[in-house]
């Protein structure tokens, strides 16, 4: 795959995500990354107040989910990850997120553990802010973690798994 992915791969930490909701909008229990075993995971991270996520991040991630749509053993997941801007990065700015690109995917709502310090995603994925892209194997082996993400390539290469 030809993205300017980081040299190390690890082991995907779970993901320590409170707030989710599904594909229509609607609240769910948490997910888990046990609850995607054998499954490719693509993840992206943003805040709704962050110009580049809506610009480039939402867009190419909205490309992939349509192009990907019939490949059941890709899961995506949209996570605000809030790190700065607590009282405008809320639940409620992700759910208008997720109906603004029209994205049938579940989102997570991820401020941290009190509501308002660095979020967990960011923490335990060591991520540089947002929008951040990371991809997780089938045997949860996170293979890329970045801000610059190849996106025609990326499909191409996952229309091959």
């Amino acid at each position: 795959m030809s993205t300017q992915a980081k040299e190390h791969v690890f082991k995907a930490p779970e993901f320590h995500v409170k707030d989710w909701i599904d594909a229509f909008g609607n609240k769910i229990d948490p997910i888990k990354l046990s609850d995607l075993k054998g499954q490719f995971k693509i993840l992206y991270c943003f805040q709704s107040w962050c110009p580049g996520c809506h610009s480039k991040g939402l867009p190419d991630l909205k490309k992939m989910v349509d192009a990907l749509k019939e490949k059941d053993h890709i899961s995506f997941l949209a996570i605000q990850t809030v790190f700065e801007g607590h009282e405008s990065n809320t639940y409620q700015k992700m759910v208008e997120t997720q109906k603004q690109y029209d994205l049938k995917i579940p989102f997570g709502h991820d401020a941290g553990d009190d509501g308002k310090s660095r979020s967990n995603m960011m923490t335990n994925y060591q991520t540089g802010g947002t929008p951040w892209f990371i991809l997780i194997d089938k045997h949860d082996n996170v293979v890329f973690a970045d801000f610059h993400l190849n996106v025609d390539a990326t499909i191409s290469f996952l229309n091959t798994l």
